[in-house]
């Protein structure tokens, strides 16, 4: 089904039992294949996720890692829902990102020449912020011979260190939770601190503090815009240490860049549209107020220092001549050579699914959850009261 979806050049694979597996191609999702068994899932489930963390995933309902799937490097949600187990499979770039690959602005480059500070890249999800992040890592890691530590959860890009000293820790493989990692990473002589994503109160925290102490900090957060990304670090914590937040944010901040995908109609291809905030004088007395909303105004006439909004950005797209795109083998070539995706190359049928005998209910009772229908070879599972160890028992005894 990753071979299916890559040949497809989905971004994402969905997973649910009893439903045709579904892939987002250019944005939109499409059915493609036969109705998955729920036991088929479970089974696969059990494989990936493994013995050591299987009693994790019990109590949780959901569990996060990456593999390697099909020569495809694939971050894999495994979670709990009504029907039994799916999965939100995300198929990752299979080449070594820079900004030129991912045909970002190359004003981008001169954020990483910062030696400390915080750099957070921000956008809604599925828009490329670990991918811009990763090519940022890469940038520097071919260029300057410095020391890396990332925190990720879990890992996506594997680096292959070129000039930089890379280390790469997976959150509930290598450390317990990010808090422990950038606690252990203070006394790890790092250069560069790579934060998968900033969660709660105590990582931003630390995320901050280590970007005041010395060291280039990128982090990722979920935002629209720029100042709605630093208006949310802020909201996180609570009222009455606000001010001190913000004076903190204001004193670290290198950048912020807030990414979104734009399908081109004239490449075949989603493109990233940025809008990136450089902390002026002006920019930083805001932040230090609170006045988020003033931001706009700054950046607006800000392109000299460096600031661009969407829609000068986009004026910029619009001018550009050169673009690549990423190939099986790991190389770039101009995107105008590649057409659409017309049609879904669908995988070879799927095992039907098996469908169990509907539950006898006591006398005078409607049956309860657990009730499977079939109907056009379509399998339906309705929603089990008994929770994930009654699906899981009642997949099991299925022939």
């Amino acid at each position: 089904m990753v071979a299916m979806a890559k040949a497809n050049g989905a971004s994402d694979l969905h997973l649910e039992p009893g439903l045709p597996p579904a892939i987002r191609v250019r944005g939109t999702l499409k059915a493609a294949g036969a109705p998955v068994a729920g036991k088929l899932l479970l089974e696969a489930a059990h494989e990936i996720i493994g013995p050591d963390g299987w009693n994790e995933f019990l109590v949780r309902r959901s569990y996060d890692l990456s593999r390697n799937v099909q020569g495809v490097r694939c971050r894999i949600n495994v979670m709990h829902t009504s029907r039994g187990v799916g999965m939100a499979v995300r198929l990752l770039a299979g080449f070594t990102a820079t900004l030129e690959k991912l045909n970002l602005h190359p004003d981008l480059k001169k954020l990483i020449s910062n030696t400390h500070g915080l750099i957070l890249i921000s956008g809604p999800t599925g828009s490329g912020k670990s991918s811009t992040m990763a090519a940022m890592i890469q940038e520097i890691n071919l260029v300057e011979t410095r020391h890396i530590v990332t925190v990720e959860s879990p890992i996506e890009y594997q680096f292959k260190p070129y000039r930089a000293y890379i280390r790469q820790r997976e959150v509930g493989r290598d450390t317990p939770s990010f808090e422990q990692a950038l606690l252990d990473a203070m006394r790890e002589d790092p250069d560069v601190l790579m934060v998968g994503e900033m969660r709660d109160p105590e990582t931003m925290r630390l995320t901050m503090n280590a970007a005041e102490t010395g060291h280039l900090v990128l982090a990722t957060a979920h935002s629209a815009t720029a100042n709605e990304a630093l208006q949310r670090v802020v909201a996180a914590f609570p009222a009455e240490v606000q001010s001190g937040v913000c004076a903190q944010l204001a004193d670290s901040l290198v950048a912020v860049i807030c990414q979104r995908l734009l399908f081109r109609e004239d490449l075949k291809m989603q493109v990233p549209e940025c809008e990136v905030l450089i902390p002026t004088h002006a920019v930083k007395n805001f932040i230090r107020r609170g006045e988020f909303f003033k931001i706009m105004t700054v950046m607006e006439t800000g392109a000299e220092q460096g600031m661009w909004t969407y829609q000068r950005y986009r004026t910029w797209l619009e001018t550009r001549k050169t673009w690549h795109r990423a190939t099986d083998g790991g190389e770039d070539e101009p995107a105008g050579e590649l057409g659409a995706v017309e049609e879904v190359r669908v995988a070879p049928p799927l095992p039907p699914p098996v469908a169990s005998s509907p539950a006898k209910a006591p006398s005078g009772k409607a049956p309860t959850g657990g009730t499977a229908k079939t109907k056009e070879n379509l399998l339906e599972i309705q929603p089990e009261e008994g929770g994930l160890e009654a699906i899981i028992s009642k997949l099991k005894s299925k022939p």
